[in-house]
């Protein structure tokens, strides 16, 4: 994972858009925007929970340098003593710092761990020993635990899967075109799925470019992974708005159910099913995320259904 730079200043900016609520916070399984924050810098918390962001999980691991990783430690459990539950990022298992990192934390309200470079079960199973009832994401960021992405989705204790996009690459020496990295998307996408879990959280874009911060979302989006990780405040809106319902999937949601209940409201078709489905989930997503759509009018003009690649 490329670890956040000393750009404080996206901090200390007002980088909040006027409109709507900050510092909302939803269930962490349709969570978006996971935006990670320097454990070392305490001073970025404030504005990082009052930030668009779903969910903010302060980093202890890659932001980290290794003569810095106690103090900031400290200021995690000295945040979470103050009575916030935000998620942290952990250091990875078999590291100097994994094993009082989660006994520190196992003192606090935690409200879950990212846990970085998972290669096999066991890493998270040994995290979830001294973390009971805690969810763990678990950070796959190697070709070692890619070829391992099926059990780890299905062990004890993983709530979510994560791609570490930046190690994973050093890994492997691939590029970061959509093409080159299609594989090991779909297999995150796939192994959640088989396990039921939530879909997967791509990994984050480098960069303050919006353009490519939208493209970026809608790829992973494409791929049928439904968060993704922020590096900066002012990313986690784009990021909400890219992988939420649009406007279009909504108005076709209730044209369905319009057009459903003018008939009659009885199943006339195989496509019926599937359709009523993707409609609930679409309105369902879009009251959970707390999107205001536009007044549906029985005579607005058809909206043909939304790709097949939304997924939740």
């Amino acid at each position: 994972m490329t670890p956040i730079g000393n750009d404080g200043d996206v901090y200390d900016q007002n980088t909040i858009a006027d409109d709507g609520p900050v510092g909302f916070r939803i269930d962490p399984v349709l969570a978006r925007s996971w935006l990670l924050v320097n454990g070392a810098q305490a001073n970025r918390f404030e504005a990082a929970v009052r930030s668009r962001a779903d969910i903010v999980i302060l980093d202890i691991e890659d932001a980290v340098a290794p003569k810095d990783k106690l103090a900031a430690r400290e200021n995690v459990v000295n945040w979470m003593n103050q009575g916030h539950s935000d998620w942290v990022r952990v250091n990875g298992f078999g590291t100097p710092w994994w094993a009082d990192d989660l006994a520190a934390l196992a003192e606090t309200s935690v409200g879950g761990v990212m846990l970085a470079m998972v290669e096999s079960v066991d890493h998270v199973t040994e995290t979830a020993k001294r973390l009971p009832d805690v969810p763990i994401v678990a950070l796959v960021e190697t070709a070692r635990g890619l070829e391992r992405i099926g059990e780890i989705a299905s062990a004890k204790g993983t709530f979510r899967l994560a791609f570490g996009i930046g190690d994973f690459r050093r890994d492997t020496g691939f590029g970061d075109s959509p093409t080159t990295l299609a594989y090991a998307r779909s297999r995150f996408t796939i192994a959640a799925k088989a396990a039921h879990l939530p879909s997967a959280i791509d990994g984050p874009t480098v960069g303050s470019s919006a353009l490519k911060l939208s493209e970026a979302t809608a790829v992973s989006a494409e791929f049928g992974m439904t968060g993704k990780i922020c590096l900066t405040p002012d990313q986690c809106h784009p990021v909400n708005e890219g992988l939420s319902p649009s406007q279009d999937e909504i108005s076709w949601a209730k044209e369905f159910f319009a057009e459903f209940e003018r008939d009659g409201g009885e199943i006339r078709n195989g496509s019926d099913l599937p359709r009523i489905a993707r409609a609930t989930k679409i309105l369902d997503l879009a009251r959970a995320y707390g999107i205001e759509s536009t007044q549906y009018e029985d005579d607005a003009v058809h909206v043909p259904a939304p790709s097949d690649t939304y997924h939740y």
